[in-house]
């Protein structure tokens, strides 16, 4: 095209990086309609915790805008999961970047519609930032374009500008919150009280603490310095998305982040350049080489730039947060999730109290009754378990149950309906647990303890073979049967 100067649009540089984050998003998606599929209906369904219908009812479309205000049905949400699941898995693999550029622009396109659709009814299981990120990171790689052209420069700039919100947002909410982050101390606690710890959080958490300080100083400097190495594209650029990844791969070991870790791991590959991943790759044998051989067309480059300018519009919400002093953190400002601010652990929690949720056969749920512990697939429970690695699948309801831990009421929107689907033996809710203790059985009444849990020390994991240490710290809500919330209702 004798109109089209391609220096001023073609990033020809980055061809490597685009298809590593097309790539790496879409898998990102793929696991994200798989936990559609695995929880979205008895967390949300028709009869879930908290039924969609119930919110459609009550929220108006243009306050969140989802396709299942036109109509919502179980069997709709399979549709959904099993299509995403399915156009995430086709990007993966790099078919439709084959295509012309407009190919894994409607592929991306999808995913974002059908996603935004499940968040925006999701209520507080989806109330996570990492929903909003994998939304604005979708919504921006389906316009990179094909394996046809080289990557636009305005959507990397886009991209790289996501990633430094991303982390010195959560650099600066830390450094403004818990003062724990500026005395140094906050990995005294976090290993041992985070969400969802991993298996090695306990090695982590016993790592001597001049060394937890130092993990302090590095994270500081990887959040609050590092970023602005992305506003320099080239060598300086590919070091500073190194540096990220290398730290997101240390969170990554010592917890479960759903997948906010690898998430940012991928969007951090953006920054680097075709002749770093040469150096990177070419230690182990791996040719690069770009295929972008065509120019783009004109309805394509109008389409990236119209997009490219709505993006830098609707920054300045994100910047104007970055500088305020009441930051605000994993905030969307708009209905569409589209540069959104992001953090994460502005407060640090000292000690770990979870709810322990039991249930018993007995008649009479007195003194003298026996009562069984309903097990979680990824929050503590029995102390001797290890913490097995699920990130980055997202476990909701384990994520939720530590919110609920520290006292949130709201939470009680969701446990309560929960207790009843546990005296009601319901199969879909059991399946989101490691372990019925009564093997389908109805129990006749449900309690909730809150249990203090710390991390065994050597002396004692050696002694008892525990790994955790636990003390009861009394009744959170005292035995309920079904006929009692039936009337509470």
């Amino acid at each position: 095209m004798e109109w089209f100067d391609a220096e001023w649009f073609d990033a020809e540089q980055y061809t490597v990086a685009r298809s590593v984050v097309q790539r790496g998003v879409a898998a990102v998606y793929v696991l994200a309609f798989v936990a559609v599929l695995r929880q979205f209906r008895p967390l949300l369904g028709e009869h879930g915790l908290l039924p969609v219908p119930r919110f459609t009812a009550h929220v108006p479309w243009r306050a969140s805008p989802s396709l299942f205000f036109w109509r919502y049905s179980d069997r709709l949400v399979l549709v959904v999961g099993w299509v995403g699941v399915l156009v995430a898995a086709t990007l993966v693999l790099g078919l439709p970047q084959q295509g012309p550029p407009w190919v894994p622009l409607v592929a991306f396109g999808v995913l974002w519609v059908l996603y935004l659709s499940v968040v925006n009814v999701g209520q507080t299981f989806y109330g996570f930032g990492w929903e909003s990120l994998l939304l604005e990171a979708g919504f921006l790689v389906a316009f990179l374009g094909s394996d046809r052209v080289a990557p636009p420069w305005t959507v990397l700039a886009l991209l790289w500008w996501l990633v430094f919100r991303l982390e010195f947002g959560a650099g600066l909410i830390k450094w403004r919150g818990d003062p724990a982050w500026r005395d140094l101390t906050a990995l005294y606690y976090h290993h041992e009280t985070q969400p969802m710890p991993g298996p090695a959080s306990r090695l982590f958490h016993l790592l001597p603490r001049p060394l937890h300080r130092v993990e302090v100083v590095a994270n500081h400097v990887t959040q609050l310095v590092v970023p602005f190495g992305l506003l320099i594209p080239g060598p300086v650029a590919s070091v500073a998305a190194g540096v990220m990844i290398v730290t997101q791969l240390w969170l990554v070991l010592s917890g479960n982040f759903a997948w906010l870790n690898w998430l940012t791991i991928v969007l951090a590959a953006a920054a680097v350049d075709d002749r770093a991943w040469d150096a990177v790759l070419g230690l182990v044998g791996v040719d690069v080489t770009s295929a972008a051989t065509a120019d783009p067309s004109l309805g394509f480059v109008v389409v990236v730039l119209a997009v490219s300018a709505l993006c830098v519009v609707l920054s300045w919400w994100p910047l104007r947060n970055l500088v305020s002093r009441n930051q605000r953190m994993n905030a969307s400002f708009n209905v569409w999730h589209l540069v959104n601010a992001y953090g994460a652990f502005g407060s640090i929690t000292r000690r770990r109290t979870e709810v322990v949720v039991e249930g018993t056969l007995d008649a009479d749920p007195g003194p003298g009754s026996t009562w069984r512990e309903y097990e979680f697939r990824g929050k503590p429970g029995d102390v001797r378990r290890l913490p097995r690695q699920y990130a980055p699948y997202h476990l909701r309801l384990d994520w939720l149950m530590w919110f609920l831990a520290l006292g949130s009421s709201a939470q009680l929107q969701w446990f309560v309906p929960f207790l009843g689907r546990l005296l009601e033996a319901d199969r879909s809710t059991l399946r989101l647990l490691a372990h019925d203790p009564f093997d389908g059985q109805r129990p006749r009444w449900v309690r909730a303890r809150l249990y203090r849990y710390r991390f065994a020390t050597p002396e004692e994991r050696r002694s008892t073979g525990a790994r955790w240490v636990r003390h009861d710290e009394g009744l959170m809500i005292d035995a309920v049967s079904l006929a009692m919330l039936s009337r509470a209702g």
